[in-house]
Formats: C-alpha cells, sequence, structure tokens
C-alpha cells in the first residue's frame, strides 16, 4: 500500500474533496451593511414572523429565542434604533391570520411599537400621518417565489409609498426557496389584483431584493431611494430550506415546492387542503370519485383557517404528501391535475370561480382546458413569453 500513496495524494490534488455548503446568510445578519443606514433616523420595518435569522449571526446571542433565532424588531429594539412603527402584510405580524383576512392594527406586547396593519380592510397603503412617522423602512419577509403570493405586493405598495412621501427603502433579502424555476404565463395587466401586480410569469426566480430592483428598474413602481442587502453563500442553485413556515397553509418544505402548481385549484371548485394536516400537499371535492382519487380528508376550522372550503364534508382527491421532497422541488408548475380534475368533474365552465384569471393571469388557460387541450399543449403557449422574461430578469439577478 505504501506505493499507492505517492499516487492518491496526486490525484486528491487534482480531485479534491468538495468543501462543504457555507451556510447561507440572510440579509437581515449583515449588520454592518445596514446598521449605518439607519443610525440617527426614524425606522419602520415592513416585516412579519419571517423576519428572523441566527442569533449568533447577528451578534445577539443575548435575546436568543429558544430556537437560538431572534426577531429584527428585537434585534433593531435592543440596540437602541429609534423604531416608530411595524407594518405588517398578509396573515398578520405574527402571521396566523387567514388568507385575506382582516387584521386590526395593534401594539406589538415585546417592545410596545405601533403595529399598522396592511391589510385591515381599508385602503391597503398607510396614511399620510403614518408616512411622517418615518425616515427610512426595512423591509423583512420571507416569499417563496410565486407571483400569488402577497408579500411582495405589499412590499410594492410600500415602496409607491415612499416614493411619494420621499422615504427610503433599505431591502434585507431571503432566498427564494423554488431557487431559480421560471415558468408559467406571464400576467396579463387585465387581471391585475391582490393576487398579482406584475408581468411576471408565476414561478419568477426572484428574491424580494431582486424583485424590488427589477420593478424600480422597468418603471412598474415609482422609483424611490432603494437599497438591497443581498444573503451571503447563497447562488439561485442553492437548496434553501425555510427556517420559519412561511404562512399558515404553508407548514412544510413539501407544501411550499407544491404551492405554484396547487393554488390554481384555489380559483376552481376543488379544495386544497385548507382546514387539513396538509394544506397544499393534497386535493379534492366531494364528487371526485373514481380510480387515482381515493384519498379523503374531511376539512375542520383550524389556524389560518376558519372556514374552509367543504367544512366537515367528505372530500376525495389524491394525496401529495409522500411525495418526497427532492421530486416535489422539481414539480415546479404543472397543469397536469387540474386538467385532469377538470375532466374527471365534468362540470364544464362551473368548474371555475371567477379569480381563476387572477391566480394564473391570462385568460387563454381556461379557454384551452374547455376546449379539450392538453398539459403540454398550454405550457407551449406560453413558453416564448417564458424566454424572453428570462433575458429580463437577468438584468435585475443579484445572484448567480
Amino acid at each position: 500500500m505504501k506505493s499507492l500513496l505517492p499516487i492518491i495524494l496526486a490525484l486528491s490534488l487534482l480531485f479534491p474533496a468538495p468543501a462543504a455548503a457555507q451556510e447561507v446568510l440572510v440579509g437581515m445578519t449583515d449588520t454592518a451593511a445596514y446598521f449605518p443606514l439607519l443610525r440617527g433616523r426614524r425606522v419602520a420595518v415592513l416585516a412579519n414572523h419571517t423576519a428572523v435569522a441566527p442569533a449568533a449571526a447577528c451578534g445577539a446571542e443575548a435575546h436568543a429565542d429558544p430556537a437560538g433565532r431572534v426577531h429584527l424588531v428585537d434585534l433593531l429594539h435592543d440596540r437602541g434604533f429609534d423604531l416608530t412603527g411595524i407594518f405588517s402584510p398578509e396573515h398578520g405580524f405574527r402571521g396566523t391570520a387567514d388568507a385575506g383576512e382582516h387584521v386590526r392594527n395593534s401594539v406589538d406586547r415585546a417592545t410596545g411599537i405601533p403595529i399598522r396593519s396592511l391589510y385591515d380592510g381599508n385602503a391597503r397603503r398607510p396614511s399620510a400621518g403614518a408616512m411622517d412617522s418615518f425616515d427610512v423602512l426595512v423591509v423583512d419577509m420571507q416569499d417563496v417565489g410565486v407571483r400569488f403570493y402577497t408579500y411582495y405586493i405589499s412590499m410594492l405598495r410600500m415602496m409607491e409609498a415612499c416614493a411619494d412621501a420621499g422615504r427610503e427603502v433599505v431591502v434585507l433579502d431571503r432566498p427564494n426557496p423554488l431557487g431559480d424555476k421560471v415558468d408559467g404565463p406571464l400576467l396579463d395587466m387585465r387581471y391585475k389584483s391582490g393576487v398579482g401586480a406584475l408581468p411576471i410569469p408565476v414561478l419568477h426566480g426572484l428574491t424580494m431584493g431582486e424583485i424590488a430592483r427589477m420593478a424600480v428598474g422597468e418603471g412598474w413602481t415609482p422609483p424611490c431611494g432603494l437599497r438591497v442587502v443581498p444573503c451571503r453563500n447563497y447562488t439561485h442553485a442553492t437548496e434553501y430550506v425555510l427556517p420559519v413556515a412561511p404562512s399558515p397553509n404553508l407548514p412544510a418544505q413539501r407544501s411550499v415546492y407544491l404551492y405554484p402548481t396547487l393554488c390554481l385549484f384555489e380559483g376552481t371548485v376543488l379544495s386544497v387542503g385548507r382546514g387539513t394536516d396538509r394544506p397544499f400537499e393534497c386535493y379534492g371535492h366531494p364528487a371526485l370519485r373514481g380510480d387515482g382519487f381515493d384519498f379523503a380528508f374531511t376539512p375542520r376550522p383550524t389556524a389560518g383557517a376558519k372556514q374552509p372550503l367543504f367544512e366537515g364534508e367528505r372530500c376525495y382527491g389524491r394525496d401529495l404528501g409522500g411525495m418526497p421532497l427532492s421530486e416535489a422541488r422539481e414539480v415546479g408548475l404543472t397543469l397536469e391535475y387540474l386538467v385532469d380534475a377538470y375532466r374527471r368533474l365534468g362540470l364544464g365552465e362551473r368548474f371555475f370561480k371567477p379569480i381563476f384569471e387572477k391566480l394564473v393571469g391570462v385568460g387563454y388557460v381556461r379557454e384551452m382546458i374547455v376546449a379539450g387541450a392538453s398539459a403540454d399543449e398550454i405550457r407551449a403557449r406560453w413558453a416564448g413569453d417564458v424566454a424572453r422574461y428570462r433575458q429580463l430578469r437577468e438584468r435585475y439577478l443579484l445572484y448567480e
């Protein structure tokens, strides 16, 4: 064996073992980059329960929670910054409200800082008085990389308000858990709504910081003083497991991966498992029976789904909860499940709800499904638009 040692050593120099992957550090941890931007100024934050990071990476070990994390609000408050207000997006500051539920203004119990809800049932834009209460807005929320997920829309509305009021915006970036996946129809702006604000695909392949850069760069949002604090040790190819559930009905990594595909069922008569222990990991309907639809579930009121569709009714459909995570991550966006369910239920146009176009972003998907087109034929319709969007996306990427 001694005679082989020089050869082994030489090979090890030619083919070194891969270095251990470095921990992804979210923008919040780069305090040296953004603390100087806030010092001596009145600060507001647009954040929710996801604005957390390892306390050790923020130099805040003394304020760590049992999981070793610290919240952005607590970090800034403890460091003596002049925090004048918290703006909260859909689901509220603590992330427990139902989708679209009205959330009242309140006060953060830990710090006494006022919380101003952007989902209080009134205009989803702060009053002039609220805008006069701060000089710089810090944005930190975990997005999931899908056009109809609303956190980026709250950010854009606040950016517009800041542009009008002459306020600066600092975005503390976080990874996109769906990475570099880009797919689906680009939003036809005739269907612009609270679940779609920009002419981008369903899977846009951007982080919150990159969305902000694109919105300003393309003139979709008025120019404001924008700074993005990037993640470190991250590329769009990095597999990033969310440390905190981003919203009540995306409680697991698998549900995040399946969300782009299954959320389209929210524009139909089917349930996506709200009110069960596996939201966005299954789908079904009381009349959906037959081969392949042997999974049964009965929605009940739960946190984040106080009045679920088909409450108390037995639904039949498919359970995707056993799909391996690696497989779920590769699903991206597929219409196979949707087209199949449409054909099996036999309801025609009654299969769809008016919100379907707002979710999918265009009118032709429903038309093609009703006309009998396959999932592949529909996908071919948006392929050219996606290719052009990819070129646009390149201009605003912060990561490889």
